[in-house]
């Protein structure tokens, strides 16, 4: 790493001489505007509203415009003339709880080491900062711009958060803060057990930048050549919750879900579904009433019967003819 500012940091009556260093840094992936066809890149020129000529960087100065158009024009000799008293000196002005600090007011954030000189004084910081528990409330002056910061320890560095002033935090301005809203104690227990089914310990290695992956996929296909296909991911449902009371439970049972935790008697409930059930026993059909379900043997027997009926026609015709 290279430093970015070198200065002291004034704790009472002792100076700590420093480095600073940028503590963070984002890995986005940057792009350049270039023409389709050919990648030729695209730049672009200072020009002048007034005559249309370009102007060179070393002409060019700082115009801050008045309500009625009018500009005054500030150089770097304006701004060398202001007053800074924490140039170079980060000095603590207080010690406060870290948990009275709101994080919104948290900008940026920078190491601190110590010149080989101030090792000692360095670590007296640090060992009093961890040992009371709170953060140096500071002043200091970068890029010509004073700014608050605080002072805390990180893995046995200092490390220097910069701040914004509290007229830079904007006022929540929602309508929705005026409105009466009922919530029933037991929507509230339950979205205290969601909170309670979801909660953990803080580990940041197990997030990460999916876009930026998928991004850096689609760029290295290009350079290889290879053919992109791309999957549709599932959209979650953002239809209308109609009943909150439910969707909160199973908000609570997807998170124990989520967790491998599973619910009381869960056990017993999963055992009663494994376990096979005994059939019921089947019913007797009615009998049937159509002529295909009469039992061969009757049929028989009514056959027999009729038989002897029919022969017997031959031999009356013939008595008949006799007494004729």
């Amino acid at each position: 790493m290279r430093s970015i500012w070198k200065g002291a940091v004034s704790f009472g009556l002792v100076t700590i001489g420093v480095k600073m260093y940028t503590a963070t840094e984002e890995r986005d992936i940057s792009f350049h505007q270039v023409r389709r066809t050919d990648g030729s890149r695209i730049r672009y020129k200072r020009i002048a509203e007034a005559d249309g000529e370009e102007v060179a960087y070393s002409d060019i100065a700082k115009g801050f415009t008045l309500p009625g158009g009018e500009t005054v024009i500030l150089t770097d000799e304006d701004f060398a003339d202001l007053p800074l008293p924490t140039a170079h000196v980060v000095d603590v002005l207080q010690f406060v709880p870290l948990d009275q600090v709101d994080p919104i007011y948290f900008a940026r954030s920078y190491y601190l080491e110590p010149e080989k000189t101030a090792v000692k004084p360095y670590t007296l910081l640090r060992e009093a900062l961890e040992e009371s528990g709170m953060v140096g409330l500071v002043k200091v002056a970068i890029r010509s711009r004073e700014q608050l910061a605080t002072l805390r320890v990180r893995d046995g560095v200092i490390v220097m958060e910069t701040m914004i002033w509290p007229d830079e935090v904007r006022e929540p301005s929602f309508s929705f803060l005026d409105e009466e809203v009922d919530l029933r104690p037991q929507e509230r227990q339950m979205a205290k057990s969601l909170v309670e089914s979801m909660a953990g310990d803080f580990d940041p290695d197990q997030y990460s930048d999916e876009y930026r992956a998928a991004l850096q996929q689609v760029i290295d296909a290009k350079v290889e050549g290879r053919e992109i296909v791309a999957t549709t991911a599932e959209q979650p449902d953002t239809g209308t919750v109609v009943d909150l009371m439910a969707a909160l439970r199973a908000s609570v049972e997807a998170a124990k879900r989520g967790r491998g935790e599973a619910e009381a008697g869960a056990p017993h409930k999963a055992a009663a579904k494994a376990a096979p059930s005994k059939p019921a026993p089947a019913k007797k059909a009615p009998a049937a009433k159509s002529p295909a379900a009469k039992s061969p043997a009757k049929t028989a027997a009514k056959s027999t019967a009729k038989a002897p009926a029919k022969k017997a026609a031959p031999a009356k015709a013939a008595a008949r003819r006799k007494t004729a």
